[in-house]
């Protein structure tokens, strides 16, 4: 008898032992945010609670996304290059690690059509579609109200919004008037963490905020904070922010200031009208940021009340590059208010996108590299930054090498290659790390490979493909001179590997 309760003992601690190992995984992913944003990036908006996250881990100044919102999530979640398109590609992160147990939870931004919960997470609140408007993203309007904005290329379609494993597709119409997209998903997060508090297992928990994805929408007290601080104009944000960016390290003297885009005016050309109603634009989406960062401390809070915090690896980044679309509905309309549907718009993309050209959706630069932190109590070396070149599909093979977790050979009835990622575990550990053979983008015309330190890429213009474009980033890391006409076989050469990966061909 004693044997046997020893023997039950001894398997009880192994359990928890093995339980106590893997670690818990809090990925937090922004929505269309620029480069140069927050301010352990170079930027003046007012972000504490990240730039502690940067402070206790690594920031990483090579990272790499895809140019749109959609592919990006799919990516991340598979570990699988995206151009097949979205889940079809691979199994998310949820099912790989659910069969070690993990809790699998999931709020915000899911953009992959099917609901979360048909792939591996628990439980999920949040927005199924792409946008929408952050004080009520229902089609009517609420006593005492006017009609919440929209989208116009949405007609009267409505914003499918999920709550666990039910969809709710007629219109989510919340009856709190204090309703916030950015303190909903926040407020999720944060009671899911306190009810599984006591669970031995791990977790996986993502959230996907759609802050600062249009519409433009924030607290009028967040707004308050940067009444004024646009009003200099984006020329002079550009350059505070890139000579930030040097003194801060996290740019060298290669990295010259992108020329300001051809299709933006000069911010002393504009009327002084013009300039307030552009400030205002940037005040709101600066507070949509701000208060996205109100929301990481107090989730950070939490797992360091629950006694969680150092165990738990952290992840937060952007999904693609500063966005420059201009659905507005309603120029009459000021930003913020639940009226109205305003973007930022190209001026202030392009100073978000600094010192980078272009934008989301496009495979430059300044659309596909994006700002990432990733702090790892005991593992990763507080304040640390790595130029190692690294994507969204290098998450899934890192997580699967701290837990131990395989990938599977099929899923859902189709038969599944491994994954295209590499682990960054080597970098986090301060070691020497494997290199990408290359990377690849497609989307919609705009199409990019990058092998060492060459970048291919070409962009779709309004009636053809624009031929390709050569760059050498180690010497032109912003895309500045074009070497096409100077290396023809390198071009050949690159442009036969990136159309083997359109084919799949390996």
């Amino acid at each position: 008898m004693k044997l046997l309760i020893c023997f039950i003992i001894y398997l009880s601690l192994c359990h928890f032992a093995q339980c106590a190992q893997k670690p818990n995984i809090l990925i937090i992913m922004a929505d269309d945010m620029g480069y140069s944003d927050i301010a352990c990036f170079g930027g003046e908006i007012e972000t504490p609670n990240i730039d502690t996250l940067a402070a206790a881990g690594m920031r990483f100044g090579n990272f790499y996304t895809d140019a749109k919102c959609g592919p990006s999530r799919a990516a991340m979640m598979t570990g699988q290059f995206s151009h097949l398109g979205r889940l079809r590609v691979g199994a998310t992160f949820a099912e790989i690690l659910k069969p070690l147990n993990y809790r699998t939870l999931m709020t915000g931004k899911w953009h992959q059509g099917p609901k979360p919960t048909d792939y591996g997470f628990d439980r999920y609140y949040g927005l199924v579609d792409g946008c929408c408007n952050f004080w009520n993203p229902g089609l009517e309007a609420r006593p005492g109200e006017g009609k919440p904005g929209r989208k116009k290329q949405m007609g009267d379609k409505a914003r499918i919004w999920g709550i666990e494993d039910q969809l709710i597709e007629t219109g989510y119409t919340p009856k709190d008037k204090n309703f916030y997209t950015t303190d909903a998903f926040t407020d999720y997060a944060v009671e899911r963490l306190e009810e599984y508090k006591n669970e031995e297992n791990p977790f996986l928990l993502y959230v996907a905020y759609t802050a600062p994805h249009y519409p433009l929408h924030a607290w009028p007290e967040d707004i308050a904070k940067y009444k004024d601080t646009y009003t200099v104009g984006w020329d002079a944000i550009r350059n505070s922010r890139y000579q930030r960016m040097l003194e801060m390290g996290i740019i060298n003297e290669k990295f010259k200031l992108s020329p300001r885009d051809n299709e933006v005016d000069a911010w002393d050309e504009l009327t002084a009208e013009e300039q307030q109603k552009q400030a205002k634009l940037m005040a709101v989406y600066a507070a949509m940021i701000d208060r996205m960062d109100q929301g990481i401390g107090k989730i950070i809070n939490k797992l360091k009340e629950t006694g969680q915090y150092e165990n738990t690896m952290i992840i937060f980044m952007s999904d693609n590059g500063a966005c420059a679309e201009p659905p507005n509905t309603d120029p009459n309309i000021p930003p913020g208010p639940v009226e109205g549907y305003r973007s930022v718009g190209k001026g202030w993309a392009n100073a978000s996108s600094t010192p980078f050209r272009l934008y989301k959706a496009t495979s430059h630069e300044g659309g596909t590299r994006a700002p990432m932190i990733l702090s790892w109590p005991g593992v990763t070396k507080p304040g640390s930054f790595s130029d190692h070149v690294c994507h969204l599909i290098d998450f899934v093979p890192t997580f699967m090498e701290i837990t131990g977790a395989t990938y599977p050979t099929e899923i859902r009835g189709r038969k599944l290659k491994k994954t295209n990622g590499i682990s960054i575990l080597p970098t986090l550990n301060g070691e020497e790390q494997k290199q990408h053979p290359y990377l690849a983008w497609e989307r919609g015309g705009s199409k990019a490979i990058r092998i060492g330190d060459w970048k291919l890429v070409s962009q779709k213009s309004k009636s053809k493909n624009t031929p390709w474009e050569l760059y050498n980033l180690a010497d032109d890391p912003v895309e500045l001179n074009d070497l096409a006409s100077q290396h023809p076989e390198k071009l050949k050469t690159m442009e036969k590997k990136w159309l083997q990966w359109m084919q799949l061909k390996e």
